[in-house]
């Protein structure tokens, strides 16, 4: 035993000796040359070609390494040994993975490609413009190599085809949020995401049947469009402008446009905008098949450029040394987004970046809004959220109380119908009319009727006032006009009735 162990490191020594010497005699330059020829000639004679997928790409998120996420997760939930098993915050589902360094076989019109999910360590970096994760991630995908036009043309496709389908139909939509003052997360997304869980859809929407299938089918031929939008030239984005009274349904509508399409939502808070080049970025890190919102468009913000005087607009760009109105003011905390950015935003060459997108904006004074804004192309469909109709209360009575049309006595929906439109009430109001006597119908319909008529009454007296008050204010006029004009040498002007000042405009003539 002794001579084994003295044999045993005499050649440890031996080997340490002829590393030292193959050292010394061949340079790491040497050595990487020779490994790299090496490695060249084993894939010129080697049947298999490899492609590498990262989960980053420069500065953005590599879809199509989502999207292999996504389809390798219902593969491995049937087939995989050892997988990864998690569950997002606020979620329902759970996500099965590949585990790090994993490897998955897959088949496809009968050619087999093998997945292996690469996880290393990142080298740190001593300067970097925005935050990276510790880890890279990646998956590798190796096939033959007589099969790499088949699955470069076609099974690709496939896949982002399959994992689009997937997110549909088992992920849960999401709604996202832009981060406050345009901080990035640890994987430079400037968005952060909840589950979307509203229960809004069109069935339940307190609006006119007639208008609501309108809008359904214009929703419609828009997502069955690509073809289309591709024919003819234009991106595939379309936008709705919805207006009206406070509690109007507005966005309950955006929820239901979500829920019917099944696009995730992006709601965009402009304050939280610094400047038109930061608003080009979160355009970038959107999604297809979304919805971008922003709400209350008329006051999120004050255009730059758009409320200061002409003068001083100009004197700005005269003197080097007046203020730069680009960089915002204190009183904006430092916005400084244009018209023309969020214009370019929503219809320049920027929102061509992404497909299948729809900008919705929202207001309650849509007089206020620039008539820029507001053109075809930007804003292609307006829809005006109009006080409760009798239609829209059907709906409703449903929805709160469970009875249908035939439920209801005629006597009391034919006063309901007689009162509505007069009162002016916002399907919220008689929501909350509702939702307080759900427990006894008969109640609800009975005060809900009483209120249509209160509400009523009271816009026909403040219509009466506001006229009276108008006779009196147009009477007093005259009477001033009548002091200050001297009797010698001005005329009153003389009342007629409509058949006298018929007669007296055909003597005229």
């Amino acid at each position: 035993m002794k001579e084994f162990w003295t044999s045993l490191a005499s050649l440890m020594g031996l080997l340490a000796f002829s590393q030292g010497i193959l050292h010394s005699l061949f340079p790491p330059e040497l050595r990487f040359t020779l490994l790299k020829l090496f490695t060249r000639t084993f894939q010129w004679f080697s049947s298999y070609c490899y492609f590498d997928i990262t989960e980053i790409d420069g500065v953005n998120t590599n879809e199509l390494y989502n999207a292999v996420q996504l389809y390798l997760s219902s593969s491995a939930s049937i087939t995989g040994n050892r997988l990864s098993l998690t569950r997002a915050r606020n979620s329902s589902a759970f996500t099965f993975g590949l585990s790090n360094n994993d490897c998955l076989v897959d088949t496809f019109n009968g050619v087999t490609a093998t997945w292996e999910h690469v996880v290393t360590q990142r080298q740190s970096q001593s300067y970097a413009w925005r935050p990276l994760p510790d880890e890279k991630r990646g998956f590798t995908l190796r096939i033959n190599k007589k099969d790499k036009i088949l699955i470069l043309d076609s099974y690709l496709d496939y896949i982002m085809e399959k994992a689009n389908e997937i997110r549909r139909k088992n992920q849960d939509r999401l709604l996202y949020t832009n981060s406050r003052g345009g901080a990035l997360d640890s994987r430079g997304h400037p968005w952060e995401a909840v589950p979307f869980k509203h229960p809004s859809t069109f069935d339940t929407l307190a609006m006119d049947p007639a208008k609501k299938a309108e809008i359904m089918a214009d929703l419609r031929d828009f997502a069955d469009g690509q073809s289309f939008y591709q024919n003819t030239g234009r991106a595939w984005k379309r936008g709705y402008l919805l207006y009206g009274p406070p509690g109007t349904g507005k966005s309950s509508m955006i929820a239901a446009m979500a829920n019917y399409l099944g696009y995730d939502i992006y709601d965009l808070e402009l304050t939280e905008v610094h400047n038109n080049s930061e608003l080009r970025k979160l355009l970038m890190k959107t999604t297809s098949k979304s919805i971008i919102v922003i709400e209350d468009i008329d006051c999120s913000i004050n255009f730059t450029n758009r409320t200061k005087p002409a003068s001083v607009r100009r004197a700005a760009y005269q003197d080097p040394l007046a203020p730069d109105l680009r960089a915002g003011s204190v009183e904006d905390g430092g916005n400084s987004i244009t018209l023309s950015g969020l214009l370019n935003f929503t219809d320049g060459l920027w929102s061509c970046c992404g497909s299948e997108r729809i900008f919705v904006f929202t207001t309650n004074h849509i007089e206020k809004l620039d008539p820029a804004l507001l053109r075809s192309g930007r804003m292609d469909m307006h829809i005006y959220m109009s006080f409760c109709s009798f239609p829209a209360l059907k709906i409703l009575l449903k929805n709160y109380l469970g009875l249908d049309e035939g439920d209801v006595e005629d006597g009391i929906l034919m006063n309901l119908e007689e009162v509505i439109d007069e009162a002016h009430m916002t399907p919220a109001d008689i929501s909350e009319v509702l939702i307080k006597n759900r427990r006894d119908k008969k109640k609800a319909l009975f005060e809900l009727l009483e209120e249509l008529k209160n509400r009523s009454e009271r816009r026909h007296a403040v219509g009466a006032a506001r006229e009276k008050n108008s006779t009196e204010m147009e009477e007093e006029e005259q009477e001033k006009r009548a002091l200050e004009c001297p009797i010698e040498d001005c005329e009153m002007p003389v009342k007629y009735s409509k058949e006298e000042d018929k007669d007296q405009k055909e003597k005229l003539n």
